[in-house]
């Protein structure tokens, strides 16, 4: 196990300009161009909710492909084209209609 003291790298004098004052504009591109001096800003006490939440968002996606039946909007095929950024956000996105199954109202009815 690798403990990072952010708190630290943050505040070193060392690899900031002024590391207590507020700048964002430090963050900007070109600024760290030497390597990685940052750490992302979710990084503290909070950063340890990653793991449930990670899990919380795969039962949603896995209730809603279970519990709904879904349909296209467009008669069109999938538009499977990667939009810009690192997240791969499709370029155009999916419209989609859903309904509970009947099936699974009961279950529904008691969240």
């Amino acid at each position: 196990m690798l403990l990072v003291n952010a708190w630290a790298i943050h505040r070193d004098v060392g690899l900031w300009d002024e590391p207590k004052k507020f700048k964002p504009e430090r963050f900007m591109a070109g600024e760290v161009a030497e390597g990685y001096k940052f750490m992302p800003f979710g990084m503290g006490r909070r950063r340890l909710g990653v793991g449930l939440a990670i899990r919380m968002v795969a039962l949603m996606l896995a209730t809603f492909v279970q519990c709904f039946e879904w349909e296209k909007v467009s008669p069109e095929e999938v538009d499977m084209t990667k939009g810009p950024g690192l997240s791969m956000a499709k370029a155009t996105p999916l419209e989609a209609l859903y309904k509970p199954c009947q099936s699974m109202m009961p279950l529904l009815s008691q969240l």
